[in-house]
């Protein structure tokens, strides 16, 4: 009986001690999520401030919008149960084109990256964060969360929700629905003439 009172509570002072490391490690990591992101505001902000001095400071802006953005989740997200039926060189053809559109339209409003941040609630939950923002658009507090997801050279985002509004969800619909209805090929061949258009305006 002594035995197992002493191995019981070895047990719970083990439990004890995972609880809190894991406690801690959480409330790091929470941390560390709210450093990157208020960084990356930071060098946005920045970098915008200087485009009307030198235009040339465009590509840089667009550079720091995109760096840090996991376009293969993003995009294996947007097509949902269809990106389990693609091949290896159809997968690395869809990411390619679709993380080449992000980044030519990433720019086409400014407003959204000018704004003030005011941080809301941080949750981690293992190797994913959502992040609970709120950005002051012309006078008004538009909520914005950003979902991340950490790998071994930090924090990527993979989805940003504007007032409601995914930028996942918004790729979702009309993906998958071009999928269900004429098949994977054509949603590529509309993607590469989407990106063939945007590119030379983005100046890529």
């Amino acid at each position: 009986m002594t035995n197992i009172i002493i191995r019981s509570a070895h047990y719970a002072v083990v439990l004890l001690m995972v609880l809190c490391a894991s406690r801690a490690w959480a409330q790091a990591d929470e941390a560390g999520v709210r450093a990157f992101l208020q960084q990356r505001d930071q060098d946005i902000k920045a970098a915008i401030a200087r485009l009307d001095s030198d235009p040339d400071q465009e590509a840089y802006v667009r550079t720091l919008v995109n760096e840090k953005i996991d376009f293969q989740e993003m995009g294996r997200r947007a097509l949902g149960e269809y990106d389990a039926d693609l091949t290896p060189e159809q997968r690395a053809r869809y990411v390619d084109t679709f993380g080449a559109i992000v980044r030519a339209q990433s720019l086409s409003d400014l407003t959204v990256y000018n704004a003030k941040v005011i941080f809301g609630d941080i949750v981690v939950n293992g190797n994913t964060a959502h992040v609970q923002t709120r950005a002051e658009i012309d006078g008004k507090q538009v909520p914005v969360e950003y979902r991340l997801q950490h790998k071994s050279d930090g924090w990527w985002l993979y989805d940003i929700i504007l007032d409601g509004v995914g930028t996942i969800e918004g790729y979702a619909v009309s993906f998958q629905s071009v999928i269900r209805k004429r098949g994977f090929d054509r949603l590529m061949t509309s993607l590469e003439k989407k990106r063939a258009r945007l590119e030379p305006a983005a100046g890529t």
